[in-house]
């Protein structure tokens, strides 16, 4: 993990990344983080390369640490399905959202790339956040941040778990395991299954635009056809 860009004279810096983008359940979820590297618990890494235990020590670490400034934003289904939006663009809002959250004019920050252009990628979200807060900040975004970068990796081990927390809410609201909302994930595939078979409609937490939605809705129409 690298610090090669102290940032404000205060030395903190912004990092944010995002969780949550191709699952079939749930909102994306950004996390921002501010601070000194060096204020960052040991063992901060890309959350991927984290255990869900050790997501959530490090997280409540941060969360309790004065030193380190920390937000989550959230982009909701209703957002991922409206058909003027696309996903590289609510990357960005999501990103800037947490961002402005924490951002002072002047700050320096580094995220994980949602654009195959990084550059563009940096100059719509140093935008956004300007629009979503009204701080002047410097974006540089920068593909695999997350993997390279502590105070990303940190903010993205806050998005995970705060998208892992929403989910598990979807689980206590149908008092089952739905799974990791993921397309490829059997448990969630037949949680929708089921909810469709019993409802004749969708969950609420479904991103009813996402192709494994419409397959479900149209296994459930033929079978109810063959029944006849």
């Amino acid at each position: 993990m690298t610090d090669t860009d102290t940032g404000r004279s205060d030395g903190r810096r912004l990092g944010a990344d995002e969780a949550g983008k191709g699952p079939v359940l749930g909102p994306m979820v950004a996390g921002a983080v501010r601070a000194v590297s060096s204020a960052l618990p040991a063992g901060i890494d890309d959350s991927k390369r984290l255990d869900a235990d050790e997501r959530e020590r490090l997280a409540a670490t941060m969360r309790d640490d004065d030193r380190i400034e920390t937000a989550t934003a959230a982009v909701g289904t209703d957002e991922i399905d409206d058909p003027e939006t696309d996903m590289n663009e609510l990357t960005v809002l999501a990103q800037a959202r947490a961002l402005a959250t924490v951002a002072r004019d002047g700050d320096r920050a580094v995220v994980d790339a949602g654009d195959v252009s990084e550059s563009r990628f940096g100059r719509r979200v140093t935008a956004a956040v300007a629009a979503e807060g009204g701080a002047e900040v410097d974006v540089t975004a920068t593909h695999g941040a997350d993997e390279r970068d502590a105070v990303v990796a940190a903010a993205s081990v806050l998005a995970k778990v705060e998208r892992d927390r929403r989910i598990a809410a979807v689980d206590a609201e149908h008092d089952r395991d739905v799974g990791s909302g993921y397309p490829s994930d059997p448990t969630t595939r037949a949680f929708l299954a089921d909810y469709v078979d019993e409802h004749g409609s969708l969950p609420p937490a479904a991103r009813a635009s996402w192709q494994t939605a419409a397959d479900v809705l149209a296994a459930a129409e033929q079978s109810g056809l063959d029944e006849f």
